[in-house]
């Protein structure tokens, strides 16, 4: 009983370490581009990294729940477009009210979560497998209801203001912070919450660390893992919203490469690839450190190419970082 109490407060210590670094790193990130470039910590570049945060941020919310499973979803991305195409069917195609399409965006990602989840573990595929398949289910599906071409929202519609207005700017003028960001931060606070207070919560954990020690204990492991990934995908569907609130439309050809950014962010913010492990603080963390590194990066001038290089080796050293933080607590 002793060794499992000082277990759980290494690994706690363990964890709260973890999310330090990634703090301090993207302390660091911000002092460097501030120093390199004068435009870089003005208000305006500063919202315009919080709201491309909001978006990556909601879908790593969503694929962190999936990673702690020891699973991955790599579906996220283009399961994000077909919400947003959903919500524009619903919203300009329909004529239907604005509830009714974040419904519809929610929904579809929801669903599209739990099919992950039942191909997962009812059909035994691999994660990989599953959500690469409906990785391009999604985006062809976007297509097809779009015939290629985006679908605009009426500008008078006012579904533009769900991400870009902002609610505390008619409170407090001049804090102009645009909805989307404060919709992902109460997306995180209800993950949050879920993941450390509820029993899906404690059951993520359990699957993560030993799946066949939690399914001996009386876990319907195939059950709580489709519940996983019907939750996952609910975050997902709140970030199709918001991308399509952000962009006035729905763009089907959007969605490849964001998976890859949501799982960075996860990653570099401490939740293991091997499951087990993880926070939603610490994806939030993470996200805004993909974002501040992509925007400074930008604003240095240096080419889009090699961003994509240093985010995939930001990716590779998070990865190895993980494995060796691991090591040292076996």
């Amino acid at each position: 009983m002793t060794d499992t109490v000082l277990t759980k407060e290494k690994r706690s210590r363990a964890d709260v370490i973890q999310r330090l670094a990634a703090f301090g790193a993207l302390l660091l990130l911000i002092v460097a581009f501030s120093i390199a470039s004068p435009y870089f910590f003005t208000f305006d570049n500063i919202v315009g990294i919080l709201i491309a945060t909001a978006v990556n941020g909601l879908l790593a919310i969503g694929v962190t729940f999936i990673i702690i499973t020891g699973g991955i979803d790599l579906s996220v991305g283009t399961v994000m477009t077909l919400s947003s195409v959903m919500a524009a069917v619903f919203v300009k195609r329909w004529g239907l009210p604005i509830p009714l399409g974040i419904l519809a965006a929610v929904l579809t990602g929801t669903i599209a979560g739990f099919l992950n989840g039942v191909m997962i573990s009812r059909m035994k595929l691999p994660p990989f497998i599953a959500t690469l398949g409906m990785l391009n289910v999604a985006r062809g599906l976007s297509l097809v209801i779009t015939q290629l071409s985006p679908i605009y929202f009426p500008l008078e519609s006012g579904w533009n203001n769900i991400a870009m207005g902002s609610v505390l700017g008619a409170i407090i003028p001049g804090f102009d912070i645009p909805n989307g960001v404060l919709i992902m931060f109460a997306a995180a606070a209800v993950a949050g919450l879920i993941l450390s207070k509820t029993v899906i919560g404690r059951y993520t954990f359990a699957i993560g660390s030993n799946e066949e020690a939690a399914r001996l204990s009386g876990v319907n492991v195939a059950i709580w893992k489709m519940a996983i990934y019907a939750l996952g995908g609910i975050f997902v569907g709140l970030g199709g919203v918001v991308i399509a609130a952000r962009l006035n439309s729905a763009q089907p050809a959007l969605g490849l490469g964001y998976e890859l950014d949501a799982i960075a962010a996860a990653v570099i913010g401490g939740v293991s690839l091997s499951g087990g492990e993880g926070t939603i603080l610490g994806t939030i963390i993470g996200a805004f450190i993909i974002s501040t590194l992509t925007n400074g990066l930008r604003i240095l001038s240096v080419p889009q190419e090699w961003q994509i290089v240093v985010t995939g080796l930001i990716i590779i050293l998070s990865v190895y970082l993980d494995i060796i933080r691991r090591r040292a607590k076996a």
